[in-house]
């Protein structure tokens, strides 16, 4: 018999139908219940998703359904309890970032995962998008050489107005670290991905909109083992070309020693050999659910690690990697002086 795992989730706000709605087209996961503090938000994801249950309390939703695994796509303040709850029933865990409002925060959650001796893998998504699974493709059979630049522009225009985020993500609004926090960590886990393990962070950043609380615009420069180095170019506040800035978040220019990959706002890739023509580079995407489909990339990836139990590529372990980044970005930032991790 084919293997099913049944699996509850926790958590109905903006970014959660992304989730519940890869869930549905992957067969070996079964969606038995949710639980949301606000009743009426969980009722309309349970009608379009077809999840049969309703709790009004998340520890007697674990506790009675016994499922395979939990989806946690909460806060990050409430991570640790719920993380915390889980393990202590052995039940694997599958977690929303940011992890925890702390990097100290992070590690506790990721070792009491380790000492439940619970399966655990962060939500992180980036890495999952299809241009980046096949730029890393391209780096990896040497189509630019070494790569020794990697620079990434992005430009998302949704916080710019007097009620900047609160259609959507209403919270980001009093997050006091906003940009790196939220945002920046996505980078830096792709950029990890592509480059390797960072080696010097030097961040410069500044708050644009005053009705928030936290900074919207950055350019960051990291440095990596092999030698290489990036440069992200963030800004929340202005304005990109293009007609959906959220579906690659921005643009991109990748240099090796054998030439240079690049990528456009809308997805496209092309590679120019150093002294040779720029040809594009044809590869699969949709422009489905999230960011080309790269929610149900990463839930089908923690699907298929559940099944022959090898390890998940976004592993609590790896992931403290990424948020000490994050640290070394805002000790940066407050010092003006470049960070070596």
């Amino acid at each position: 018999m084919d293997k099913t795992f049944k699996a509850v989730a926790i958590g109905a706000g903006y970014f959660s139908g992304f989730q519940y709605e890869a869930w549905n087209r992957i067969p070996e996961v079964r969606l038995g219940a949710i639980y949301n503090r606000t009743e009426s938000k969980a009722r309309r994801l349970m009608d379009t998703y077809r999840i049969p249950r309703y709790y009004g309390d998340w520890r007697e939703m674990i506790d009675r359904e016994q499922p395979d695994f939990v989806d946690i796509i909460t806060p990050p303040e409430t991570h640790a309890e719920i993380c915390d709850h889980a393990a202590g029933r052995g039940i694997a865990i599958v977690c929303q970032k940011p992890l925890a409002p702390t990097l100290d925060e992070s590690a506790s959650i990721v070792q009491r995962a380790k000492e439940g001796g619970v399966r655990f893998m962060v939500h992180e998504n980036f890495r999952w998008q299809p241009w980046y699974r096949e730029i890393k493709r391209a780096l990896s059979r040497g189509l630019i050489g070494d790569p020794t630049h990697l620079y990434f522009r992005m430009r998302t225009g949704d916080g710019w107005t007097e009620d900047a985020y609160l259609a959507r993500q209403p919270f980001f609004r009093d997050y006091p670290r906003l940009l790196v926090y939220e945002t920046a960590v996505h980078f830096f886990d792709t950029f990890r991905f592509l480059l390797g393990e960072v080696t010097l962070v030097f961040a410069n950043l500044r708050r644009l909109n005053p009705v928030i609380r936290g900074e919207d615009a950055g350019q960051i420069l990291l440095s990596f083992e092999s030698g290489a180095t990036a440069i992200l170019d963030a800004n929340r506040y202005n304005e990109a070309e293009t007609s959906n800035p959220r579906y690659t978040f921005g643009e991109l220019r990748l240099d090796g020693t054998r030439g240079h990959l690049a990528m456009e706002a809308d997805s496209s890739l092309r590679f120019k050999p150093l002294g040779g023509d720029i040809r594009r580079i044809e590869y699969a995407r949709e422009n489905r659910n999230f960011a080309g489909d790269c929610v149900y990339h990463l839930q089908r990836h923690f699907t298929d690690r559940m099944l022959d139990g090898a390890s998940f590529e976004s592993t609590g372990e790896d992931y403290l990697k990424t948020l000490a980044v994050v640290e070394a970005a805002y000790a940066s930032a407050e010092s003006g002086e470049a960070v070596r991790l």
